[in-house]
């Protein structure tokens, strides 16, 4: 076993350890928490090595990197999901290779989403990206949609050709009301998953939860936690 191999295998072990704790806490089964590896900023040789590890769920919010590593490694059984501020013009790109698009806040992206999803001829999972941060109706400063925005937008990709409607996602956020509250803004997004779902039964995917905070996410219910630091170390800094 290499060393970057062991480094990674001791990591996910630890990050395993802690899901496995927040469930028991939470009175949960572990499968119902899936981890995505959040890596963005590392190569394509970190994301063989978490393959080989049973890592099936991997994350990235660049395309211009996710592109390029998602090639390289498109003979491996894995699930990519897009959970940065996507750009129309970079729709095309991402669609060639995301499953999962978590950063839906828009009408002009659904509508740009299922063209090329349609164009594809494949089915694109969407998430409905929440910002805590925002007015009812507004957006917050690291995307997302306000709470009021929702039901709206998730009609708008239900009802698109191409897009399946798959449920929440957000980012604790770090002003407004619930900011260093992460439990209390992991329990809102419950709340609204909760409403989405008596629409949308089937759109029952909760995203929350990173490296620092993935307990509380557990503890509220999420389905899905996005862990990048605590798995693949800290990031070097970008140039």
């Amino acid at each position: 076993m290499t060393d970057r191999k062991a480094q990674l295998a001791g990591n996910l072990a630890k990050v395993e350890e802690r899901i496995a704790a927040a469930c028991v806490a939470a009175g949960r089964k572990r499968e119902e928490v899936t981890l995505i590896v959040v890596t963005k900023t590392y190569p394509a040789d970190d994301v063989r090595i978490l393959s080989e590890l049973g890592v099936r769920h991997v994350a990235e919010n660049r395309d211009q990197d996710a592109a390029p590593k998602a090639a390289a490694c498109a003979d491996l059984p894995l699930s990519w999901h897009f959970v940065g501020q996507l750009q129309t013009n970079k729709v095309r790109s991402v669609v060639g290779y995301a499953d999962v698009v978590q950063s839906v806040d828009r009408a002009r992206l659904v509508t740009a989403l299922s063209k090329e999803a349609v164009r594809r001829e494949r089915e694109l999972g969407c998430l409905i990206q929440v910002a805590l941060d925002a007015e009812e109706t507004g957006r917050g400063e690291r995307g997302g949609v306000g709470t009021g925005g929702i039901e709206e937008l998730a009609g708008l990709v239900a009802g698109a050709p191409g897009l399946r409607l798959d449920g929440l996602m957000t980012v604790a956020p770090l002003t407004g009301p619930y900011a260093g509250r992460e439990l209390a803004a992991f329990e809102r997004l419950m709340d609204l998953s909760t409403d989405l779902r008596s629409a949308h039964p089937a759109a029952n995917m909760v995203s929350a939860g990173m490296s620092a905070d993935l307990e509380q996410a557990v503890a509220a219910g999420a389905t899905h936690v996005r862990v990048g630091t605590a798995v693949l170390g800290v990031r070097p800094r970008l140039g």
